[in-house]
């Protein structure tokens, strides 16, 4: 096969998959269940957690203008459903006391580790990057928040 042919076949699929669409994570409705409203997240750890947490982790996402061009979009919606699976934080108060301490505990250990956010997330959305303050600060609120659960 000649390199123009290969060419050619490529932005023929290119042009294709940009037909097939994506199901988009957006919703105009914060549950009652929502982490924030159940826990009363004060203000400066709500903006952190909504910034660097919500677009994978909520029922709500910004998308990027790239959400538009495949494969791309399908990249971010495998990550969005992954990490909605994981933690929904709409769904927060559908949770058992047990299973809300658990995902306390690997909340403050991922953001700790730096696990989370994902580096592949911060490298475009620098504004979700999480500073040593911000760390300390979350895991100091999602430890009282864990002491207050029974």
């Amino acid at each position: 096969m000649n390199a123009l042919k290969f060419i050619m076949i490529f932005l023929v699929v290119m042009v294709g998959i940009q037909f097939i669409p994506t199901n988009p994570n957006q919703s105009d409705v914060v549950p009652d269940t929502d982490f924030m409203l159940v826990n009363k997240v004060p203000s400066k750890i709500r903006g952190i957690i909504e910034v660097s947490c919500y677009d994978c982790h909520s029922n709500n996402t910004k998308y990027p203008w790239y959400n538009k061009i495949q494969p791309a979009a399908w990249y971010l919606e495998s990550h969005i459903n992954e990490g909605k699976s994981v933690l929904n934080f709409n769904e927060w108060g559908t949770l058992s006391d047990r299973r809300k301490k658990s995902k306390l505990k690997s909340i403050k250990s991922q953001i700790q580790n730096g696990k989370m956010p994902m580096q592949s997330y911060t490298f475009i959305h620098k504004d979700a990057t999480l500073s040593g303050d911000d760390r300390t600060s979350i895991a100091k609120y999602l430890q009282e928040l864990s002491s207050s659960i029974k």
